[in-house]
């Protein structure tokens, strides 16, 4: 390989969009060992995916991502399609001596994250690498909330309360657009937003959630259909007559017990009318607390509660100081960053990682183990029980 790690990216919509920005601009930003080259975008339609390799800053184009992997050309495939076509592009690439990026949820089941998995393991060993694309762990005040949790700072961690709060579907008239198909999205509200949430909590404490007991919902149980175009997107649909049944949960909420003992709770839901992109984690522990709101992403809230009484309160904390995660490669002190540069991260620690030979996280067995928490949330949310517990990743995958 060349001090070039040459890109081919599947997918070209909102999520493709943010991928490419990210590329465009890691290397801009950070000294690296290795230099992306966007190579190539595919995409399923010809018109659409020309258009968005020249907008996106794409050197070339095609329509069909087999091709794509087995291109001599190729070093990395970043995999940003929908869920049921995670695990057949990214076994290919892995098969094929590719480096691997694969959006979250890593598949729309776990038998299909296993396999995934597995294919890593066996391209590990010819040295090509994967990661999964859990982006919010790349802003900086959650990695300065682990840093805190990690230290000590919070003593014995008691609670963890985490909400994903979206509204995009409120509407009953809103489509059915693919995430609201489980042949296409494998959960709703879950999968799509849920799945951050169970990795934030589990990243930040350093803790595994070990058992679920939860109830799920779909509000809107049939909605308009609609021609989503080759792209499979929200953009450019188009209404047609008749209605679908939407085959997704809309919300999902769920009690949880982590390793250490902690009593969690979380809450991911597309119909809390008024909320956007409302994320927050809170941890409260023995010695201290810390909360992050993605509304307020540049901040970190943390009690100290081995202070002096007199002077014990909330802190704000903002993390824009050179000595906080990541931002020694951005503006001054002060100078706030936003949702896009979490991604800028995320590409920033695959090149990091691909260009040393280390194993870059969250890897496959991680967004394995995220996977096999959804399918214990949704097994307890269909037979009603009060307690599931969670399959263990096998010890050797997540070491």
């Amino acid at each position: 390989m060349s001090e070039e790690l040459r890109i081919g990216m599947v997918g070209y919509a909102f999520m493709g969009a943010v991928h490419s920005q990210a590329w465009r601009t890691v290397n801009r930003v950070f000294d690296l060992p290795l230099r992306a080259r966007m190579t190539a975008v595919y995409g399923r339609d010809p018109a659409r995916v020309a258009e968005a390799a020249g907008r996106l800053g794409w050197e070339g184009y095609g329509t069909d991502w087999r091709e794509l992997v087995a291109r001599d050309d190729i070093d990395a495939v970043d995999v940003c399609t929908p869920g049921d076509s995670h695990a057949e592009i990214a076994i290919a690439a892995l098969d094929a001596g590719k480096h691997v990026l694969c959006e979250k949820p890593l598949a729309n089941s776990v038998p299909e994250a296993r396999a995934m998995v597995a294919a890593a393991e066996r391209a590990r060993a010819n040295g090509q690498l994967s990661m999964c694309g859990f982006n919010y762990r790349r802003v900086p005040a959650v990695t300065l909330m682990r840093q805190l949790v990690a230290s000590g700072r919070l003593g014995e961690i008691r609670h963890v309360r985490a909400a994903y709060l979206q509204d995009w579907i409120v509407d009953p008239q809103f489509p059915l657009v693919w995430r609201l198909r489980r042949e296409r999205a494998g959960s709703g509200a879950l999968g799509d937003i849920g799945a951050h949430i169970i990795d934030l909590t589990q990243y930040v404490t350093g803790q595994l959630v070990t058992g679920v007991s939860a109830i799920t919902e779909t509000f809107v149980r049939r909605r308009p259909l609609l021609d989503e175009g080759p792209a499979g997107g929200l953009a450019g649909a188009t209404g047609t007559a008749g209605t679908g049944e939407v085959t997704v949960d809309d919300a999902a909420v769920f009690v949880a017990r982590l390793a250490g003992g902690a009593l969690a709770t979380y809450e991911a839901t597309r119909f809390a009318t008024g909320r956007k992109n409302a994320l927050r984690v809170e941890v409260n522990g023995s010695l201290g607390s810390v909360a992050f709101d993605l509304e307020r992403l540049n901040e970190l809230e943390f009690y100290d509660a081995t202070r002096p009484a007199a002077e014990r309160g909330f802190a704000t904390v903002l993390v824009t100081e050179p000595e906080h995660p990541y931002l020694s490669a951005w503006w001054p002190a002060g100078h706030i960053i936003g949702y896009e540069h979490s991604f800028t991260h995320e590409m920033r620690d695959f090149l990091a990682a691909v260009g040393t030979g280390a194993d870059p996280h969250p890897s496959f067995a991680d967004a394995l183990q995220v996977q096999l928490v959804l399918a214990a949330v949704a097994g307890s949310a269909e037979s009603g029980s009060s307690w599931t517990e969670v399959e263990p990743v096998a010890a050797e995958l997540a070491a």
